[in-house]
């Protein structure tokens, strides 16, 4: 394959799994400006490691989750002084992005709570979560994470299990057991 043909093969495939890098920005930076740098940055780092991609060891989609996951990871671990200043839980400003581009309704109060809990996890939970709302399988999970399947299962598990606390506390009239 020529430089040429492998550099429109890697844009084809970004252009195609492009949501992929949004959603991972939106949920790790919460201003416009910093998701615009994470996500250029993950494109980057694709770039740079996509003559190691191999398709026959991973689907593109999973070894972009990998990459983008390790990078949005790497970036707040760098930033974790100056972070605290400058993030905030998710909320219904971002879940435009997150959500695909449709917009949530302000009277979904349990869909916004549950964006707010997740723009409060840690980085690898709110990995394992953003994975898990993709429909993505606990193997997938787990190759994208680099954990067992049984690791995934036990934290997704606990993550549920602390959302559930939280909502059935919630002082929202929507909230139920």
């Amino acid at each position: 394959m020529t430089d040429r043909q492998h550099q429109q093969r890697f844009e084809a495939l970004l252009r195609e799994h492009r949501r992929i890098i949004f959603k991972v920005a939106s949920v790790y930076a919460s201003e416009a400006e910093d998701r615009n740098d994470l996500a250029q940055e993950i494109s980057v780092q694709l770039w740079r490691s996509f003559g190691g991609y191999d398709e026959r060891r991973a689907k593109f989609s999973t070894w972009l989750y990998r990459i983008a996951l390790n990078v949005a990871i790497s970036q707040r671990r760098r930033e974790k002084g100056s972070l605290a200043h400058r993030t905030e839980p998710l909320d219904e400003r971002h879940l435009e992005t997150v959500g695909g581009g449709e917009p949530i309704a302000e009277q979904d109060e349990r869909l916004a709570a549950l964006y707010a809990f997740i723009g409060e996890l840690d980085a690898l939970n709110r990995a394992l979560i953003l994975l898990y709302l993709e429909d993505r399988s606990y193997a997938e999970i787990a190759e994208i994470l680099g954990i067992s399947e049984t690791n995934v299962a036990t934290k997704i598990g606990r993550v549920k299990q602390t959302l559930r606390g939280r909502m059935t506390a919630a002082p929202t009239s929507t909230a139920r057991a």
